[in-house]
């Protein structure tokens, strides 16, 4: 008798467990599919078409095509600066098919960043930069672009990792990079990564050929501090010692002689002549262990502490030259684009 009651009541869970549950699955993917129609409703109309290259093009002539997001009434877009490239000649083409002429305000390949204005352009539907620190993974996302051509193409995802470093076209390490699994190809390049707020937490930048699900973008956090960087200096500062280099082990031998606990550093190659390395006295061979208090294991560390607060400060250096330890002081100066 309890063995039959029993059975009976777990056969009656189950029962209603199994008519339930497509009740309760349609209910969350009722909630994911309103998240993204939400977020595409409010976003989509800022996302804009970048078009590189003279509008009447000769036979086997071809332009650039990426991806775009107005983050201003007044026409800022921002892309990646691979998208414009050497460009002189940009138009913007939005959801509706409106074409505009814009002008490069400024471009960071560091970053894979540029700036742009919409010439003449007022009162446009524009999106809103977020606080990519607050993002964790798992969290749903949705990029906007234009995939091999196709405009206004939605793709959702989750946020895969945080904190990624990918190498930019510069050949400097873009730190803090967003890795995702919403789907980019060629053309998604320079659309927004959007969270569930509506809120643009990511510049799609880069893609792995050959992989699926493995998408980056570079963090909001990253492109505001580009965006007011143009916007103040028409270009992003960054600090300069002049050497050029290589990551590189460090003998055993050396660090138990010198003390130190790197086990790698910031090999030197090159010297720029007057410049500030040469100038304190640094030399081809050296291998830069510490900078300003930070320990250096690789040349991606050195470049990662050269940034705009260390322009003008004199700064304490800790090298292995042939093994031994030597404190240096070098002043880092202003590194100026390319044209400037």
């Amino acid at each position: 008798m309890l063995d039959f009651t029993t059975d009976t009541f777990d056969h009656g869970v189950s029962s209603k467990a199994t008519e339930q549950a497509p009740v309760n699955d349609q209910v969350l993917l009722d909630a994911y599919s309103n998240a993204v129609i939400g977020v595409t409703e409010r976003v989509g109309p800022a996302v804009v078409r970048v078009e590189t290259g003279p509008k009447v093009r000769t036979p086997g002539e071809r332009g650039g095509l990426g991806s775009g997001i107005v983050i201003s009434p007044d026409g800022l877009v921002l892309t990646n600066s691979h998208v414009v490239g050497s460009a002189k000649e940009i138009r913007l083409r939005d959801i509706e098919g409106v074409v505009t002429d814009a002008r490069v305000l400024g471009v960071d390949p560091d970053t894979d960043l540029a700036l742009l204005r919409a010439n003449g352009a007022r009162d446009l539907r524009y999106a809103s930069l977020g606080n990519s620190k607050t993002l964790r993974r798992g969290q749903l996302v949705v990029a906007i672009g234009n995939p091999l051509g196709f405009e206004s193409t939605v793709t959702a995802g989750v946020v895969s990792a945080l904190g990624r470093s990918i190498r930019s076209i510069s050949g400097r390490t873009i730190e803090d990079v967003i890795q995702t699994d919403a789907a980019l190809n060629p053309g998604n390049s320079g659309g927004p990564l959007v969270s569930s707020k509506a809120e643009v937490i990511g510049i799609n930048t880069a893609i792995i050929n050959g992989a699926q699900g493995i998408c980056f973008a570079v963090a909001s956090n990253t492109a505001q501090f580009v965006l007011s960087e143009i916007i103040r200096h028409g270009y992003v500062r960054r600090a300069y010692i002049g050497v050029s280099g290589q990551t590189a082990p460090i003998p055993r031998r050396h660090a138990v002689l010198a003390g130190v606990d790197n086990k790698m550093g910031a090999l030197v190659a090159q010297i720029e002549p007057d410049g500030p390395a040469a100038k304190a006295g640094l030399l081809p061979g050296d291998v830069v262990i510490k900078l300003d208090g930070v320990e250096i294991n690789g040349v991606d560390d050195l470049i990662r502490v050269l940034d705009r607060d260390r322009i003008g400060k004199i700064l304490a250096m800790d090298v292995l030259r042939m093994g031994r330890l030597r404190a240096i002081d070098i002043h880092p100066i202003e590194r100026k684009p390319a044209g400037r």
